[in-house]
C-alpha cells in the first residue's frame, strides 16, 4: 500500500511539474537531429556601455545556455568588442554611461551563464585595447577571460601564443573539437589586428603534422568590410605592429590549406547613416558581409562578418536587438547552414514573428568541399 501511495504521489508531482514548466514562445530546432551548432555572438559593446541595454546581453547568454542541449551547441564565438572602451573612468551620456570597469564586469557577469555549460572563444576587438578604441597595446582581457574560469573552454584548449605585452593569454589560442560526421575541428582565435608572429604561429599550427588534417575555423575581429565584403585595409589606428583583413588573407588564410571558415565582426553602420529607414532589412545588409575565395590548394574559404552593435537603433540604440548568428553543421560533413535569430523577439508570442531574419545576407548555406 505504501509503495502504491508513493508511486501515486510521484506521478502527481511529475504531472504538476510538467504543467508548471515554462512554455517556450519560440523554441528553436535543428534542421537535422544529427547536426551541431556553433553560435556567433557579434560585437556586444552596445549592450555593455549603457546600463539600460545590459539585460539584453544577459538574455542572449542565458538563451544560449538554455539551448546547449537542444541545439547541440559545441561552442560560442565572440567577434570582439565586448566593451566600448578598455580603460576609461569618464562617463559621457551621449555615447556611454558606464566606466570601463563596469563594462568589463558586466560582460564577465553575462558570460558566467556559459561557464561550465559550453566553451566560448573570444577574439579580442580593438575596443579591448588602449584607452578608447585600440590605439595602444595594453588590455584588461587576460584579467577577465582566464584559462581557469570555464572548464568547458579549458578542456578543448590545445595551444596559445603570448599577447602584445608578452603575457600568457587566450587572446591568441586554439581549441580542438571533434564530431562523428565532421571529424576533427580546430578553432583559432587571435588578438586585434594580429602581429606577423601571431599569423605565423597560426599558419604553422594549421600546417603541423598534428593539425593539417583538421578542418580549421579562424576567428578574428577585423577581416571584412560591411556590405561589399572587401577586406579591411589601412584602418586609421595607431597600434603597431598590425595586420588588417587583406594582409590576414595574404599571410594566413590563402596559404593555409585547411582553414575553411573565417569569422569576424568590427565593421558596419546603421541604415540611418545612409538616409535609410532604421530597422529595415538594409540595417542587416550594412552589418553583415560574406565572401568565398580559393586558398592555395584550390579549396573554398568561406568568410563571414557579423556585427550587431547598430542593429537595435544605431550607434546609441539598444546594442543589437539580441541578434545571434546560428551556424548549423549538417551531418553530411560538408554543409553549414547560417541563420539569424533574436531571443529578444523570440521570447514573446507577441513578437516571435520578428525573431528570424531571412534575407540572403542573414540566411544562407556554405559548402565545404
Amino acid at each position: 500500500m505504501k509503495k502504491q501511495l508513493f508511486i501515486l504521489l510521484l506521478g502527481i508531482l511529475t504531472a504538476s511539474q510538467a504543467v508548471m514548466a515554462q512554455k517556450r514562445a519560440d523554441r528553436q530546432k535543428l534542421n537535422n537531429p544529427e547536426s551541431f551548432t556553433i553560435v556567433v555572438f557579434g560585437d556586444p559593446q552596445g549592450y555593455t556601455k549603457y546600463d539600460i541595454n545590459q539585460p539584453i546581453y544577459e538574455l542572449c547568454t542565458a538563451w544560449i545556455a538554455d539551448n546547449v542541449d537542444n541545439l547541440r551547441i559545441k561552442a560560442v564565438l565572440f567577434t570582439g568588442d565586448l566593451v566600448e572602451q578598455n580603460e576609461n573612468i569618464v562617463r559621457n551620456r551621449s555615447m556611454l554611461n558606464q566606466t570601463s570597469r563596469q563594462m568589463w564586469e558586466w560582460s564577465s557577469h553575462c558570460l558566467k551563464r556559459l561557464d561550465g555549460r559550453v566553451p566560448y572563444i573570444i577574439a579580442a576587438g580593438n575596443h579591448e585595447y588602449g584607452y578608447v578604441r585600440g590605439d595602444e597595446d595594453f588590455t584588461h582581457y587576460p584579467e577577465y577571460y582566464t584559462y581557469e574560469r570555464n572548464p568547458k573552454t579549458a578542456d578543448h584548449l590545445v595551444a596559445a601564443f603570448p599577447n602584445r605585452r608578452g603575457q600568457v593569454s587566450l587572446e591568441n589560442a586554439a581549441w580542438e573539437f571533434s564530431d562523428k560526421n565532421w571529424g576533427k575541428l580546430l578553432i583559432i582565435g587571435t588578438e586585434w589586428a594580429p602581429r606577423d608572429e601571431v599569423l605565423k604561429w597560426a599558419r604553422d599550427l594549421c600546417q603541423s603534422e598534428k593539425y593539417r588534417g583538421h578542418t580549421v575555423i579562424f576567428l578574428t575581429h577585423s577581416l571584412l568590410n560591411e556590405n561589399t565584403a572587401d577586406y579591411t585595409d589601412n584602418e586609421n589606428y595607431k597600434i603597431q605592429p598590425r595586420n588588417y583583413g587583406r594582409e590576414i588573407w595574404e599571410k594566413l588564410l590563402q596559404p593555409s590549406t585547411n582553414i575553411r571558415l573565417a569569422v569576424c565582426g568590427h565593421t558596419g553602420h546603421p541604415a540611418s547613416d545612409d538616409g535609410k529607414e532604421p530597422g529595415s532589412s538594409y540595417d542587416h545588409q550594412m552589418n553583415n558581409a560574406y565572401r568565398c575565395d580559393k586558398n592555395a590548394a584550390g579549396k573554398s574559404v568561406h568568410q563571414m562578418m557579423f556585427n550587431v552593435q547598430c542593429l537595435g537603433g544605431g550607434w546609441e540604440g539598444n546594442g543589437g536587438d539580441g541578434w545571434l548568428r546560428l551556424l548549423e553543421f549538417m551531418p553530411d560533413g560538408r554543409t553549414i547552414k547560417a541563420s539569424t535569430y533574436s531571443p529578444l523577439f523570440g521570447i514573446s508570442p507577441m513578437t516571435k514573428h520578428l525573431a528570424h531574419q531571412t534575407d540572403p545576407f542573414c540566411q544562407f548555406d556554405m559548402v565545404v568541399e
